[in-house]
């Protein structure tokens, strides 16, 4: 939430962490662009996945038991010096393995066969003709349209290897060994473009991996709320509770698992949507009975940003003022030992594999006082948004915290471009009401990854209201369609249902007179204003 000096000093616990040791597919990153949307993809077909490097040692790897390990694709060639290699005793362990793009011409080479740099290279949509309709393309058409992102290719398989696919300038787009149940494939299968890929994943994993398709939501918060009723016995927990669907649905779990040992605190700085505060208030109240700290301290908040306009003196504001707020109320629960929050599994990636280091750092607590010394329960480590929010529907979340729509931490602070004041709070409040209430009712809201109002104040326009002069403030709409918050294309809403926005708020919102629509997409631009 804010840069601050202070760290909470935790201990994390995998409370939640491992659903099933009976099927479990390890995904080897390479380095891979799609590296989680492979491990998705495996989870679509209900089977737990998870994301390892590339060099981790057979013995860690036979530890966890898995059914099946899939080799992920990369940016390098597998003749160069230093790049990227497995470790070579994973082929001999007796466990399928696929290869996807980089996995393929990975495996082509370690075991015997070549791998070069092709003279055309292959991007974008391409024709697949399939050569053998067993095993990876079992139940699909002889031919195929794929995915395809490589520049090198394999030209002499492997020993007990056969060819499976071909395309017009790859004669071998796809191969195996199904004595060894070790495959191969050139082409994409996690992405969209490839759009039989999933029935790919799912022979891989039901007809040469031996799966069952075990894991659900219901089996994740089962195992979920006994790890941490087993973790926690009598002693208690806290929760910061936002509205948002991660502290929401973690607070569920935990109280599923503890009941009246957990208290969430929930602190309103004025920020927040309208009637957000009171809907969360209600559903952890009426539908759990859950112990809730509610703390309105929008006044307090409020009076700290005063003459504030930099976007990061907001958020590092706002974020001191949280911690010192938090603080307070946690005093009053009184002994308390762990807090619960909601660390996401591309947080745990992101900051902790060697291939995707530098992405970013993960700070879910930060800010919080060192001298609050607390163990850390994060019962959504292993999961993605999507899985979250089914997991949130799964425990009793009703559907608007379910598929709410990302907020940030700030909330409306920076969505108001300059100073904060109490009437542009309120006015930026209604706006955004009245563009969520067309965009539902238009039947979009699930389609969009965000949408919502911005308040310029510097952008004071001219206007003809009822026969008079005014000068008054603009609103500009933002609607971005994407899976995460890394990239985003400008959403195309239709424009019936822009004209109903613009109207309902330029009449119903007293002082602004003009709304705009922002087409620019992540990146160049970024999905928030400030």
């Amino acid at each position: 939430m804010s840069k601050t000096k202070s760290k909470t000093t935790v201990t994390r616990r995998k409370s939640g962490r491992q659903p099933s040791d009976r099927e479990l597919v390890v995904v080897l990153d390479f380095g891979a662009q799609y590296g989680q949307l492979i491990a998705r993809r495996v989870r679509e077909c209900r089977v737990y996945c998870e994301i390892l490097p590339f060099d981790t040692p057979v013995k860690k790897l036979l530890a966890l038991r898995p059914k099946g390990i899939i080799f992920s694709g990369g940016p390098a060639s597998v003749y160069e010096k230093n790049a990227p290699v497995c470790d070579p005793a994973i082929f001999e362990a007796g466990i399928p393995i696929l290869g996807i793009c980089y996995g393929m011409q990975l495996m082509g080479k370690m075991l015997g066969g070549k791998v070069v740099s092709a003279a055309k290279r292959e991007f974008g949509k391409t024709e697949l003709s399939v050569l053998s309709d067993a095993d990876l393309f079992a139940g699909l058409n002889p031919q195929l349209i794929c995915w395809m992102s490589h520049g090198d290719r394999v030209t002499k398989a492997p020993p007990g290897f056969v060819t499976l696919a071909r395309t017009r300038t790859s004669p071998i787009a796809a191969m195996g060994d199904p004595k060894r149940k070790l495959f191969g494939v050139q082409f994409h299968p996690e992405v969209i473009h490839t759009p039989w890929g999933i029935e790919t994943f799912r022979n891989f994993l039901y007809q040469q991996c031996g799966c069952q398709g075990l894991w659900t939501m219901a089996s994740v918060a089962e195992q979920a709320a006994a790890a941490i009723r087993k973790e926690v016995g009598k002693k208690r927990v806290i929760c910061a509770l936002s509205g948002g669907v991660d502290s929401c649905a973690t607070a569920a779990i935990v109280h599923r698992a503890i009941g009246d040992k957990l208290t969430c605190i929930f602190v309103d700085h004025g920020f927040l949507r309208k009637n957000e505060a009171k809907q969360v208030v209600r559903t952890f109240k009426d539908n759990f009975r859950a112990n809730l700290v509610f703390r309105d301290a929008s006044k307090r908040f409020l009076k700290r940003l005063e003459g504030v306009t930099d976007p990061e003196e907001k958020r590092i504001r706002i974020g001191n003022e949280f911690v010192s707020v938090f603080e307070e109320e946690a005093k009053k629960i009184g002994r308390v030992s762990y807090l619960a929050q909601g660390t996401l599994y591309p947080d745990v990636i992101e900051s902790g594999t060697r291939t995707a280091a530098g992405i970013k750092s993960h700070h879910n607590v930060a800010g919080l006082p060192e001298r609050m010394k607390l163990k850390l329960i994060e019962p959504l480590r292993s999961l993605f948004k999507d899985e979250v929010r089914a997991l949130a529907e799964e425990v009793g979340l009703p559907a608007a915290i379910a598929w709410r729509q990302p907020f940030p931490g700030p909330g409306l602070a920076i969505r108001i471009l300059g100073e904060i004041t109490k009437e542009r709070l309120d006015m930026l409040r209604e706006a955004d009401a009245v563009a969520l209430d067309e965009i539902r009712k238009a039947g979009l809201y699930r389609n969009l990854f965000q949408s919502f109002a911005v308040l310029a104040p510097s952008l004071r326009s001219v206007g003809v209201m009822g026969d008079q002069r005014t000068y008054a403030y603009t609103v500009i709409l933002r609607a971005v369609t994407g899976d995460d918050a890394m990239t985003a294309d400008w959403a195309r809403l239709p424009s019936e249902v822009l004209e109903r926005i613009s109207n309902r708020i330029i009449n119903e919102v007293r002082g602004i007179n003009r709304v705009v629509y922002d087409i620019s997409s992540k990146p160049p631009a970024t999905i928030e204003w400030e």
